[in-house]
């Protein structure tokens, strides 16, 4: 029953790290993914437009 919820504990600590880093790498300017935005059909919707 313990480890049952340190696991649940701990999963739960690395998905709300992973969106926490998301949301801040899109305020930042950043896209979603980690490759380049260049040849995306969807990089308009998802990246600020610089310059």
């Amino acid at each position: 029953m313990l480890g049952t919820i340190i696991v649940s504990f701990v999963l739960i600590c690395v998905v709300a790290f992973v969106i926490f880093s998301l949301v801040r790498k899109k305020r930042a300017g950043g896209g979603m993914c980690s490759c380049g935005c260049g040849s995306c059909p969807s990089s308009g919707g998802c990246t600020k437009k610089r310059g």
